[in-house]
């Protein structure tokens, strides 16, 4: 199989919270989703976002009416975008570090499952219906488990198991 191209990836950290390695982990793991998504996205382009929680929540205020922040939020292109831009994503400091610390994993881990997740919003995939969210939720597991990051799912369940006992 062919290594597929990724697309143009331009990072800014806008959140001085963030660590300093955060903008290499998300170009990590979008590279890993590129390749792994089998979607032709050479000589496209996204920005991701790293901010904080003030900001998104006036961007998901903005955008989708939910005046609160979350961990991540996607804006894809329009299909005939003549910049060819796939889109942009906005991740959250404080949100995915509370995520992060709530299930006990690595901030890195984290955010890398939200970097993967963001992207593959941008390229069509969606968690509306349940078969959708299984297909979109089987490919975030192999692209994390290429990235050396646990099933970010298998704790929720867990969680959600123990949640019900």
């Amino acid at each position: 199989m062919s290594r597929a191209a990724a697309p143009a990836l331009d990072v800014v950290v806008e959140c001085d919270r963030w660590p300093a390695g955060a903008a290499a982990i998300v170009r990590r793991a979008v590279a890993q989703a590129a390749q792994d998504a089998a979607r032709d996205v050479a000589g496209r382009a996204l920005a991701v976002l790293l901010t904080d929680d003030a900001a998104i929540r006036e961007l998901n205020a903005r955008f989708r009416g939910i005046d609160k922040p979350t961990n991540v939020l996607s804006f894809p292109a329009a299909p005939n975008d003549p910049a060819r831009a796939l889109g942009d994503v906005a991740i959250a400091f404080e949100t995915t570090a509370r995520e992060a610390s709530l299930a006990d994993k690595p901030l890195a881990h984290h955010l890398s499952h939200l970097a993967v997740h963001g992207f593959l919003h941008l390229i069509g995939y969606d968690h509306d219906a349940d078969a959708q969210a299984e297909k979109m939720e089987l490919l975030e597991r192999r692209i994390l488990g290429r990235l050396g990051v646990p099933d970010p799912y298998a704790q929720e369940a867990s969680l959600s198991e123990n949640a019900q006992a």
